[in-house]
């Protein structure tokens, strides 16, 4: 049987995050540390700055049960930064004046103000806060201003209160790791393995059904499954903590590549991206983009390094810059549309031509949410990818989703088809 292990939940503070102001990032960069560690994160919750709201994040994840909570935000100078004088109320503890925090702070401080011109009595105050802490817990030392904390509470979780600016939290994380009491909860972590299955093209559905039918004939009770679709890749992740299971994983890792193989994409985990830069070594591509508008070219050049292979890109949105940029015939575009395959291989093969590359990727679509028509509907793209040895790979399609949704699906369309044509080049 799976062993959840221990297991942590996240709370994060601040009421710009719940108008949308600003996004959060630190549950996810959290939530994936934690998974590496073999942690299991039950719950993540956003509140406010208000003390009730912030109280009851706190009754309710200790309620869960849990091992470890985590808290972001709500320990600047201000009045609304009330989350260590809650941390301290929840584990019964005084707040204390920590004079050596006190002064590490005022170091800080002190350049701060010389470089813009405050100090004073608001200074000393917010310096004066911020080194007020729970008594008896373990100070992490500011990254920023705010230090961070780590809270025992007598027979409920460890409390870990990390600030808000991602920053921050990420620069406290390994002294975090290192502390005696955080230690003490990963020696009772049982280590979790995880083989992380990448597929694109294949419908959920489809996985679904292979699972039921595995698990009719396999006991899979030593893994957890998860299942999700992003960035239009089907991700599944097979976990264990047992030699078991580790067993019982490699024998269905085994039986979903013999079913699905024609759609792997990777069977340790290896983001297309990486795959991508890695395939394009001793390579020169070229772009034409329409509909996508540089995305394609963004993505490449996500990844360190992509000058070597990257040449360069042509966003030719109208008919007059297709045939100007990329050499398409004006008679192509008029006798087969814009949006045709006949147009995105001219595009990918103008594309070669203009940037003397090897490999040229042609891009042409309607992404809405206007200009559809019976025949080219709405989220209809045609791709084509091409090689100076006569290979081609292309593909017309019709992609699901809003106007955003159809651009970045057809730049991951897009980075498929190169990859596979760089896949199929090497074998």
């Amino acid at each position: 049987m799976f062993e959840p292990g221990v297991r942590a939940g996240i709370l994060a503070t601040g009421s710009e995050l719940l108008t949308g102001q600003i996004v959060d990032q630190n549950g996810p960069w959290l939530a994936e540390r934690l998974g590496r560690l073999g942690i299991e994160l039950v719950d993540e919750l956003l509140v406010g700055d208000r003390r009730d709201d912030l109280a009851a994040g706190l009754r309710f994840l200790a309620g869960q049960g849990l091992d470890l909570i985590i808290t972001t935000g709500g320990l600047g100078p201000t009045a609304d930064d009330v989350t260590a004088e809650l941390v301290a109320e929840f584990a019964g503890v005084p707040m204390v004046l920590d004079p050596a925090l006190e002064q590490r702070i005022a170091d800080i401080l002190r350049g701060w103000a010389a470089r813009h011109g405050f100090a004073g009595d608001a200074l000393v105050a917010a310096n004066r806060k911020q080194a007020t802490v729970p008594s008896g817990a373990t100070v992490l030392n500011p990254v920023g201003t705010a230090p961070g904390l780590v809270v025992s509470l007598a027979g409920g979780p460890l409390v870990l209160v990390l600030p808000g600016p991602p920053r921050e939290v990420r620069g406290m994380w390994d002294a975090a790791l290192g502390t005696p009491e955080v230690r003490e909860l990963l020696a009772r972590t049982p280590p979790l393995h995880t083989t992380h299955l990448r597929m694109f093209g294949l419908p959920e559905s489809e996985i679904a059904q292979t699972l039921r039918e595995v698990g009719a004939e396999l006991d899979l009770d030593e893994l957890e499954i998860t299942t999700c679709l992003r960035r239009s890749e089907l991700e599944v992740d097979l976990r264990y903590r047992s030699g078991a299971g580790e067993a019982v994983a490699e024998k269905l890792a085994a039986e979903i590549t013999r079913r699905h193989g024609s759609f792997l994409v990777s069977t340790d985990g290896t983001p297309t991206d990486e795959q991508v830069g890695r395939l394009l070594a001793g390579h020169r591509i070229g772009l034409g983009e329409s509909c996508t508008g540089g995305m394609l070219a963004g993505r490449l050049t996500d990844r360190a390094g992509s000058s070597e292979y990257l040449v360069g890109g042509v966003v030719a949105y109208s008919n007059e810059a297709k045939t100007a940029l990329l050499g398409v015939p004006a008679e192509l575009i008029e006798a087969h549309g814009a949006v045709s395959p006949e147009v995105a291989r001219a595009m990918a093969d103008g594309a070669r031509a203009t940037f003397h590359s090897d490999i040229g990727v042609g891009i042409t679509g309607v992404a809405g949410p206007g200009g559809g028509t019976e025949a080219k509907p709405v989220g209809y793209v045609c791709f084509c990818v091409t090689t100076d040895d006569g290979r081609v790979e292309a593909r017309d399609r019709v992609l699901p989703g809003n106007r955003n949704d159809v651009r970045e699906r057809s730049t991951d369309v897009a980075m498929h088809l190169i990859r596979r044509i760089l896949t199929t080049s090497a074998t």
